[in-house]
């Protein structure tokens, strides 16, 4: 039998490619890779001009860590960047199979646990039950608040959406397959669009994961093809980021209304989406359905995991009317690893099967 590995030990690779350390948590089920260590600098002045220079430059960073063999094709990633705003304490960018987003809920109530773990934000006073890390998306700035005890991370942690509004209610478009589908357009931090899965034929409580799937991407594409998104603020944020299967329950109801979030290259979120609940809540509060400060729970259909959310206050974006949405979850640590590259392996920056 083998002596005991001498640790740390690093298996032959290539001399010139950076080891990449990551530290991988969860947030309801939803993965999220955290570099540590290993990315090259992202350029820029801003995180929009960070974003796009990670996109132009650096992408076979996020296939190596997003895809397999390393990955998986639901896979979703953070680079830590510094923020030119000076009320953040990080900024963000956030990688998935597809590319780059605008926001992510699930790894905003992940990295908030991080940053006060890992010594990123200053540390709370030994008897704060709650530690504030402001963290620069690319949508704009996030306030996470951190449960906490003895300056370190325990519990749920919460944090206040960018302001949230309504793009578009009722609005027709024809899906192939499924005929002409009313959907809505909302934004909370990314864009969606919203239909309930019973017009599609389908329980999204019951249905099988590729029949939403194929469903919701379905309405993804034609709502693309058949509506302008449009910003306030950016041309980087004018995109539908995706469609979320509703129960069709959005009047305010103490049970959980159940979802379920298609995004990307049609990547299928595990957790209820933080995003996504951001967007809802607006969608509803809009509506005259959700009051201020009327929480609401969201079940995942994936896991059966659940966020809560509500609307805070209201605000602006441009000339829309918005809110500040509170979206609350819980999010563990699963481990650590260091990726790395041989010279000569013709899939070093990773592959996806479709």
């Amino acid at each position: 039998m083998a002596g005991p590995l001498t640790v740390p030990w690093m298996p032959p690779h290539d001399p010139g490619t950076p080891a990449l350390s990551v530290v991988d948590m969860h947030t309801g089920g939803e993965p999220l890779r955290i570099v540590l260590a290993g990315c090259p600098e992202v350029v820029g002045p801003t995180l929009l001009a960070k974003r796009r220079y990670m996109r132009q430059h650096l992408d076979h960073v996020r296939r190596r860590l997003m895809f397999e063999p390393r990955g998986h094709r639901d896979m979703y990633g953070a680079v830590l960047v510094p923020s030119e705003l000076p009320d953040a304490h990080l900024g963000v960018l956030f990688l998935n199979n597809e590319g780059y987003s605008s926001m992510c809920g699930h790894a905003v109530l992940a990295l908030g646990r991080f940053a006060l773990d890992f010594g990123l934000v200053p540390a709370p006073p030994s008897d704060a039950q709650e530690a504030l890390v402001n963290i620069h998306c690319p949508c704009g700035l996030v306030a996470a608040f951190v449960e906490c005890e003895g300056g370190r991370s325990r519990g749920p942690v919460r944090f206040h959406s960018v302001p949230a509004f309504v793009l578009a209610t009722d609005f027709l478009v024809d899906v192939p397959g499924h005929g002409k589908v009313v959907v809505d357009v909302a934004y909370g931090g990314a864009f969606y669009a919203f239909v309930s899965a019973e017009k599609l034929g389908l329980d999204v409580c019951s249905a099988k994961t590729r029949d939403l799937v194929a469903a919701a991407s379905a309405v993804t594409e034609a709502v693309k093809a058949q509506f302008k998104i449009n910003h306030p603020d950016s041309e980087d944020l004018a995109f539908l980021y995706g469609t979320i299967l509703t129960d069709g329950k959005d009047t305010y109801n103490e049970e959980p209304t159940t979802n379920i979030c298609v995004f990307a290259d049609e990547q299928v979120d595990r957790s209820p989406t933080g995003s996504g609940v951001t967007a809802r809540i607006a969608l509803q509060y809009h509506k005259g359905l959700l009051e201020l400060n009327q929480t609401r729970a969201f079940k995942s259909s994936a896991t059966g995991s659940v966020f809560t959310g509500k609307a805070v206050r209201e605000a602006k974006c441009g000339d829309f009317k918005a809110v500040i949405v509170e979206v609350a979850g819980q999010a563990h640590y699963t481990g650590t690893a260091s990726f790395i590259v041989e010279d000569d392996d013709p899939l070093r920056d990773g592959f996806l099967l479709k």
